[in-house]
């Protein structure tokens, strides 16, 4: 009897020291420190393994005991997220990742024609955030001089710092992009590829913001092209610190740029600013046309024609409109 008695004392002296230290380790687990990572960050899927690796982009450490704490509750969804990791601690930082989407959010524009020195220094005042730290985390992440952006609308948290800011408007412009690129390529194209459309759109776009009219103006610069003639664009001089004046017969003679078609032949060596996605369908769809010249009209719209005696005209027309303007 006393053999059964003392056999029943060590089980349960054992189940009791099994039942402290399964009670222990998440005691001990949730005391081990966070590393500080960034408190304001976007998970774009809600796909464990990319909250994992969202979380691991943004600096926090992730052991098999978080991946399980991630688990047992809820998987973060899509969304804005910001966070104190030192206030909850190890086990409810994990556990409760779910219900930190933050509300604080803030719409901003991104306009096509814009420079990225514009954009971000428009970013730095509207977020109170440094331009510099835009600028470089830009040119960290673009494919191109100008134009990586799309000119579209984009939906940040406020307390997002400079990195993230970026990372996101970047991340939502290249997805705007793909979905353009699958449906406008047969197969994936290269980076040139997506350059020399790129550049083609940045002139549609600073010669005219109409939808109707971009396929006829990326028609022009398609024949003129093919034709071995050179572009002729005002639009190719505002580039840069240009991006914004008036191009006058003085700014083309003087220009001794790359970017100035009234004096080389082919493309301007870089897209210039932003575009929208209406300029780069435009773009790579042209309107089938003989048309090799457009002029502004006094109803703000342009003419376009097949031979040049019909453009005089038209420019001679314009003349007279100013004139008595």
């Amino acid at each position: 009897m006393k053999k059964i008695l003392l056999d029943l004392y060590r089980n349960f002296v054992l189940y009791f020291e099994l039942y402290i230290l399964l009670l222990l380790i998440p005691i001990a687990y949730n005391f081990i420190p966070i590393n500080e990572g960034t408190k304001t960050f976007y998970i774009s899927s809600s796909n464990l393994d990319d909250v994992i690796k969202t979380l691991k982009t943004n600096g926090y450490e992730v052991t098999w005991m978080d991946k399980l704490m991630l688990k047992l509750r809820k998987t973060p969804e899509v969304g804005w997220y910001s966070v104190e990791p030192s206030e909850q601690g190890r086990f409810l930082f994990f556990q409760h990742l779910y219900q930190q989407k933050t509300d604080e959010l803030m719409d901003v524009v991104v306009y096509a024609g814009e420079t990225k020195e514009e954009l971000t220094a428009r970013l730095a005042n509207d977020m109170k955030l440094d331009q510099e730290q835009l600028l470089n985390t830009y040119n960290r992440l673009a494919w191109f001089k100008e134009s990586d952006i799309l000119a579209q609308r984009y939906t940040l948290a406020r307390k997002a710092d400079e990195n993230t800011t970026m990372r996101y408007i970047f991340y939502k412009s290249r997805q705007t992009l793909n979905t353009f690129v699958k449906e406008y390529f047969a197969t994936s194209p290269q980076q040139y590829e997506l350059k020399m459309v790129h550049i083609i759109a940045s002139i549609i776009q600073k010669e005219s913001n109409s939808i109707v009219e971009m396929p006829l103006i990326s028609s022009v610069i398609h024949n003129r092209l093919e034709k071995g003639m050179r572009l002729q664009m005002d639009g190719t001089l505002n580039y840069g610190p240009y991006a914004h004046t008036i191009v006058t017969p003085e700014r083309i003679r003087s220009d001794e740029s790359a970017y100035n078609t009234y004096k080389r032949s082919g493309l301007p060596p870089h897209p210039l600013s932003t575009v929208t996605l209406d300029a780069l369908k435009a773009s790579v769809k042209p309107i089938k046309s003989n048309y090799i010249f457009f002029m502004l009209n006094e109803n703000g719209t342009h003419d376009f024609t097949v031979t040049y005696d019909e453009h005089l005209k038209n420019i001679r027309a314009f003349r007279r409109y100013q004139r008595n303007r």
